[in-house]
């Protein structure tokens, strides 16, 4: 059983470089919600249709674990993160290979961006983009701005505010933009691994928990 805890934490500590895939972004901002409302829709507007049902399996399970204890809480809900990150960026075409912890430094270009959402203005980011790009930035901010009152409930509205965030960020990075078009079935083979150890550690939680009920009677 410890062999078993043990291999999916391994599978799960992995780290990357990725805004969306650190522990403090908006992808994991996005799951602590959907678990604490218990609204999967919060989430589903990160993740491509056709991946709908790996991730309601995934939030499912982890509301009936959570239950159990507290350890078991924290190790489900770690779970779900890494699944949700893991798919998001499978969605951008993007090679996942863990969640950055909290408190992890971000780009100085990341942090502005969120503060013009914020503040809901570009004056964060004048002195950090080049002045042939302000238009086409002001252009991405302004689709973000129009689109990020929307209904949790109404999914494809989600999508279209995150599809522009997104494009936002990546802009005001100056990174290359990603297809955020579902990836093809071959990148299909990567989840395997992240799908056997979501199994692994779902099922040491199980099998502790009740091991240690077991013990105490």
């Amino acid at each position: 059983m410890l062999f078993l805890f043990l291999t999916g934490l391994l599978f799960t500590s992995q780290t990357s470089f990725a805004h969306c895939d650190s522990k403090d972004g908006p992808v994991v901002a996005a799951a602590n919600k959907a678990l604490e409302q218990n609204n999967i829709n919060y989430v589903f507007i990160w993740v491509q249709p056709t991946d709908e049902k790996e991730i309601k399996d995934a939030f499912e399970l982890t509301m009936k674990v959570r239950e159990l204890s507290p350890e078991a809480k924290n190790l489900a809900d770690n779970y779900f993160f890494e699944t949700l990150v893991r798919i998001h960026r499978s969605g951008e075409g993007i090679s996942y290979t863990g969640i950055k912890p909290s408190g992890t430094p971000i780009d100085e270009k990341i942090l502005a961006a969120d503060k013009s959402i914020a503040v809901g203005n570009l004056t964060p980011l004048n002195d950090l983009i080049p002045k042939d790009e302000t238009a086409e930035l002001k252009k991405r901010f302004e689709k973000v701005m129009a689109l990020k009152n929307y209904d949790i409930n109404n999914v494809r509205a989600g999508r279209e505010y995150v599809e522009a965030y997104v494009q936002f960020f990546h802009f005001a990075e100056g990174e290359e933009e990603h297809n955020h078009n579902p990836i093809e079935k071959s990148g299909q083979v990567q989840k395997l691994p992240w799908i056997f150890s979501g199994i692994l550690l779902i099922t040491s939680i199980l099998f502790g928990t009740l091991y240690y009920r077991k013990k105490i009677k």
